[in-house]
């Protein structure tokens, strides 16, 4: 098998694919896609404000925030406010650079399962859509 040749590597963070996979669930999307929105954090209840359309309990909102804080996707400070502290939430990755990891992973895992196959696929498929733009 010939030796695949591979770009250098986006230098982001990765997510990864497959069984002990980080993917989204539903909700976790609704909710980083809301932090994706606000500059600088934003409070459990402001999050669960903006999903109030979902019917979700603020219980719910604060448990899948604390996942995608240990998958490292968002960031948490303890701020001071009224009745005590409270944790501001904001996404570690861009909501282009989230993407941009997901297709690295999936790519990746493609090329080493599949190899010149997969790299074979690619060529085609991307030679056929610039052809049409042309």
């Amino acid at each position: 098998m010939p030796k695949i040749e591979r770009s250098a590597k986006i230098s982001i963070p990765r997510i990864r694919i497959g069984r002990d996979i980080h993917t989204l669930s539903p909700l976790e999307h609704d909710v980083i896609r809301v932090l994706w929105r606000y500059d600088g954090g934003i409070r459990v209840r402001h999050v669960h404000a903006k999903l109030r359309m979902k019917k979700i309990a603020l219980t719910s909102v604060a448990v899948i925030l604390d996942r995608l804080h240990k998958k490292r996707l968002v960031g948490r400070e303890i701020a001071q406010g009224r009745g005590g502290s409270h944790y501001i939430y904001s996404p570690l990755l861009s909501q282009r650079d989230f993407e941009l990891s997901v297709m690295d992973a999936v790519v990746e895992r493609l090329l080493d399962r599949f190899g010149h196959t997969a790299v074979s696929y690619f060529n085609g498929r991307f030679s056929r859509k610039k052809k049409r733009a042309e």
